[in-house]
């Protein structure tokens, strides 16, 4: 094959054979070689692209990852909050609650304020010492060191308010125990037990204790109870009688004036009569009995239980 090329300048053709040999490579290289280099260059441009867009992906997926750890350790800590909240409202309402028995028993057992004051913290002291860091706890211990003193607390309630129940029984039992004199002023005109009856002149058993004193003075119940009879009586004249529970009623005669009412209940040292002389008397006085079960006993050793 031959080629001829024309020029101006030279003005001559210059003729250029091309074998077959050379012309299957030229071809190869338009049809193979610069297309392949092409493809090639295109390729290689790609994937530098490619490679500088997988970095920003990267950084987005550890941003997230990031991200979710973030959210999930706010939701346990927000968790663990919300159990400490808990946790410290029970002890708050645990103290309060102990702080009201103990003010109680203080009262009941007649205790100094000075001496158990559960509105300030208990006294301490002591020479100064050497100090030592404190191990550090974790949440779940501190949760569970909070639970047992929780436990502790309840405990602690549950020995105080035994207690309590205790002095309020022995309480009870003294508010309902007659004790002490039945009378606001006065003395003891006549004894229990055998004496001369001072109407016949005859022995006689006295079943109960005289209190004489001045007319109209108070005469008080012996102890809390509730009133079964207020009114007149054959030989007691003016009759108040108590139940106080327990097997015990007490019986207050020759009143001038009753005070109480059938069915009411009364005090420990309410004033229930006015003292007089009526009935089988002599002057103004109380006829005083005490019966236990159905018995009358000596009303003394009531009396001097009070002293």
């Amino acid at each position: 094959m031959n080629i001829i090329l024309f020029s101006k300048k030279a003005k001559r053709s210059l003729s250029i054979n091309l074998g077959e040999n050379k012309l299957l490579l030229i071809a190869l290289f338009f049809v193979v070689l610069l297309p392949g280099s092409v493809m090639y260059a295109g390729y290689a441009i790609g994937q530098s692209q490619a490679g500088n867009q997988a970095l920003p992906d990267e950084w987005e997926i550890e941003m997230l990852r990031h991200r979710d750890e973030l959210a999930e350790t706010t939701h346990v800590a927000r968790e663990n909050m919300n159990a400490l909240a808990v946790r410290l409202g029970d002890l708050q309402a645990h103290t309060i609650r102990l702080n009201a028995l103990g003010r109680r028993l203080t009262e009941k057992a007649n205790l100094g304020r000075g001496e158990f004051n559960f509105t300030r913290p208990p006294a301490q002291g002591g020479p100064e010492g050497g100090s030592q860091a404190l191990a550090e706890i974790g949440v779940p211990d501190f949760l569970t060191s909070l639970d047992e003193l929780a436990a502790q607390l309840d405990d602690r309630e549950q020995q105080l308010r035994v207690m309590e129940a205790f002095y309020m029984g022995r309480a009870l039992e003294e508010e309902v125990f007659p004790a002490g004199r039945p009378i606001e002023k006065g003395w003891i005109s006549s004894y229990y037990g055998m004496r001369v009856d001072p109407f016949t002149g005859l022995q006689a058993r006295h079943k109960g204790v005289d209190f004489a004193g001045k007319d109209g003075s108070g005469v008080i119940a012996a102890a809390a109870g509730v009133v079964t009879w207020a009114g007149s009586r054959y030989g007691y004249g003016n009759l108040v009688e108590i139940n106080h529970g327990n097997g015990y009623v007490t019986r207050y005669g020759h009143n001038s004036k009753i005070l109480v009412q059938s069915g009411v209940e009364v005090e420990k040292g309410q004033r229930i009569a006015l003292m007089g002389s009526s009935g089988r008397s002599t002057g103004p006085h109380v006829h005083y009995e005490v019966l236990k079960n159905g018995r009358l006993v000596d009303p003394i050793k009531y009396v001097n239980a009070a002293r």
